[in-house]
């Protein structure tokens, strides 16, 4: 009774701690046998780097950065990229051909040493060939040429008799290959009185057998230089001068005839331009009608304080020395390149046509004294170079005009041809 009492009595208060469940409490929390501690877990290498990387992404995207400053990061590590790659293509594509050049210096460098054990001080001189492919080429560019001429002097009337013979090897001007050469003379300094040959068509080796007499005395010829310049001739733009020969009189043996062969040499610029006047030329047998058409003038010399001109063009129509007719153009204000494009006609009959001549004179309009003449051609049977060829090209072709430019010459130089006629 009393046992069953104590055994309820323990299972009535099962919060309350009995005498055996304390023992064995205490004995569990002595130290000497307290329960062992478990170590944290180790991470491998990998998964170290994967929380530092995941730290460190925290971290930088908490801290702002500029958007400037982002640009300029890519940058940097772009330039670095290309960089790295261009070391390693000069390091590795570049070597081979960097040999090759070195093997060969070699190759000379024990070429000349063998060389100079075998033959003592004797050198191979090594020769760059790329200077003379430069002489040659600069020698190339200077031949234009080369003209054949004659010199005599006549003591009873003192006259100088140039011969020119022929042209060989001229410099090609047009674009066909070929060039339309003539020459022109006279005598330096005072270029009183030129000459110019016919023209030859399409031809760089053109035989002329020319000759031209200057009036000059011997006691004068000592300072005078003869220039006889080789043009290509063109119809409608600027003759290119292909090149020039200068003979100083005071060189030259005037006992004998002499025949000589000179190389062209580049011809120097004139020192003063008038400028250029293009005319148009008709003639119609049957109606006796010649049609002058004054196109237009271009790089004109200016005569007025503001560097331009009032340029007109007057036409005298001659015969044997006297004006028979004259016309003129309109003034064109303030211009160096003026447009006329007027036609004029003049009655002339089968007869006359092979003895008159054409004057036409460009001049600067002044308000205030006496118009300046600027510059004139003369055109006729009785002219000479590309002017007497323009007058038969309008013969040879009847009822046609033909067009050219004519260069402004002189007005002393004009007058005193026309004395000569």
């Amino acid at each position: 009774m009393h046992k069953s009492d104590m055994e309820a009595g323990l299972a009535s208060s099962p919060g309350s701690t009995t005498p055996v469940q304390k023992l064995n409490t205490s004995v569990a929390l002595t130290p000497t046998e307290a329960p062992p501690t478990q170590a944290p877990p180790q991470n491998s290498p990998g998964e170290l780097m994967i929380s530092t990387r995941t730290k460190l992404l925290n971290e930088l995207h908490k801290v702002h950065f500029p958007s400037w400053a982002l640009v300029a990061l890519g940058f940097i590590l772009l330039l670095l990229a290309l960089s790295c790659c261009f070391c390693i293509c000069r390091k590795f594509v570049f070597k081979r051909k960097k040999e090759k050049p070195g093997k060969e210096k070699s190759r000379k460098d024990s070429i000349g040493m063998s060389t100079v054990r075998d033959e003592g001080i004797t050198q191979v001189p090594h020769h760059d060939p790329k200077p003379q492919e430069k002489q040659t080429e600069s020698k190339e560019d200077v031949n234009l040429g080369k003209l054949h001429f004659s010199l005599d002097y006549n003591f009873t009337e003192s006259t100088l008799i140039v011969g020119v013979i022929q042209a060989e090897d001229l410099a090609a001007m047009d674009m066909s290959g070929t060039s339309d050469p003539y020459v022109k003379l006279c005598l330096l300094p005072d270029k009183k009185k030129k000459f110019e040959t016919k023209i030859h068509r399409k031809t760089l080796n053109p035989t002329f057998n020319e000759r031209f007499t200057f009036k000059v005395p011997y006691a004068e010829l000592g300072g005078k230089t003869l220039l006889m310049t080789v043009y290509d001739f063109d119809r409608f733009s600027k003759h290119d001068a292909i090149g020039a020969v200068r003979v100083p009189m005071n060189r030259v043996d005037f006992s004998h005839v002499t025949e000589e062969w000179r190389e062209l040499q580049k011809a120097e610029h004139e020192e003063e331009k008038l400028g250029d006047v293009c005319l148009s030329l008709r003639y119609v047998p049957t109606a006796g009608k010649l049609t002058i058409v004054i196109l237009e003038a271009k790089n004109l010399k200016k005569m007025d304080v503001g560097g331009l001109s009032d340029p007109y063009v007057k036409i005298h129509l001659m015969q044997n020395g006297k004006r028979l007719k004259k016309k003129k153009t309109t003034i064109k204000k303030k211009t160096l390149n003026p447009y006329y494009n007027e036609s004029f006609s003049f009655e002339v009959s089968s007869e006359q046509i092979q003895n008159v001549q054409i004057i036409v004179t460009v001049l600067d309009y002044d308000k205030i004294g006496k118009n300046d003449t600027i510059g004139k051609i003369l055109v006729g049977m009785k002219s000479s170079g590309t002017e007497q060829r323009h007058w038969e090209d309008m013969l040879a072709s009847p009822r046609r005009p033909i067009a050219q430019w004519h260069a402004l010459r002189p007005d002393e130089e004009v007058d005193a041809e026309l004395k000569t006629k």
